[in-house]
């Protein structure tokens, strides 16, 4: 879900493969954060799991390695900066004043989420008829708030996105360490970041701090013949793509005024 250091602070080694590719890492990447993030919900959330009712502990704790483990399979696959989230790219293109990468970055990380959500509903296949609440199978592809305040849901995807924003830029910032974040150190710091925001403030809105990982499996949610859904709650999805966007970019211009 994450930009792990910014493509001037980059110290990943990217080799001449012609397979390797920013959209395939990108994409790749995504694929790989969705099927472990949105594959934890389901198996604390469907029935006849191994891993049902094991709580929100494990929920935050698994969407955090399922950040190091995208982040790992970004760079491998040929995207040094591993955004995997578009609020990311828009909020290092509001601090640099770059906005070439949106274009590539924002559909590999669009079309990673649709296909790793389908993923998760394959491997869990004989479990969506076994659950019966609607509610509970689309919470494994995309989320909903806990109450249904606009306002309140809006502002928490916009803080969370924004601390998620800040705090990153801090870790491959010079004016923190003077080499930023040790290389190959920064994507378990950004697992352990998201971690603690699906802890402190994930409880409100289930922390979507991320257009794709919310949009990708919601379109995944309506499209696929998924036994016994309910609708993909369409009402609902503009706040975690606007909320977690304003939230980067308000950062991102942070960043860019710090002179991080």
């Amino acid at each position: 879900m994450l930009h792990c250091l910014h493509s001037k602070h980059t110290r990943y080694k990217v080799n001449d493969n012609s397979m390797r590719s920013p959209f395939f890492g990108e994409f790749m990447g995504t694929l790989v954060l969705i099927l472990l993030g949105n594959g934890v919900v389901a198996g604390v959330l469907l029935k006849r799991s191994k891993a049902e009712n094991s709580g929100w502990m494990v929920i935050a704790t698994g969407w955090g390695f399922a950040v190091l483990c995208g982040i790992f399979t970004a760079v491998l696959c040929g995207s040094p900066d591993a955004h995997l989230n578009p609020a990311i790219t828009l909020a290092m293109a509001a601090q640099s004043h770059d906005f070439s990468k949106l274009g590539i970055y924002v559909p590999a990380q669009m079309l990673g989420a649709f296909v790793g959500a389908t993923l998760v509903w394959l491997h869990y296949f004989p479990h969506w008829r076994e659950t019966e609440d609607p509610e509970a199978k689309r919470a494994t592809f995309c989320t909903s708030p806990a109450i249904r305040n606009p306002v309140a849901n809006f502002f928490s995807e916009v803080l969370g996105t924004a601390v998620l924003v800040l705090v990153v830029g801090a870790m491959s910032s010079k004016l923190v360490l003077s080499t930023g974040a040790a290389a190959g150190f920064s994507p378990y710091l950004v697992g352990c970041l998201v971690w603690s925001i699906g802890l402190s403030l994930g409880g409100t809105t289930g922390y979507a701090i991320n257009p794709a990982r919310d949009l990708g499996p919601r379109i995944a949610h309506a499209a696929l013949p998924i036994a016994g859904k309910g609708h993909s709650d369409w009402g609902y999805a503009y706040i975690p793509i606007l909320g977690p966007c304003t939230g980067g970019i308000l950062a991102g211009l942070l960043l860019r005024a710090l002179g991080a």
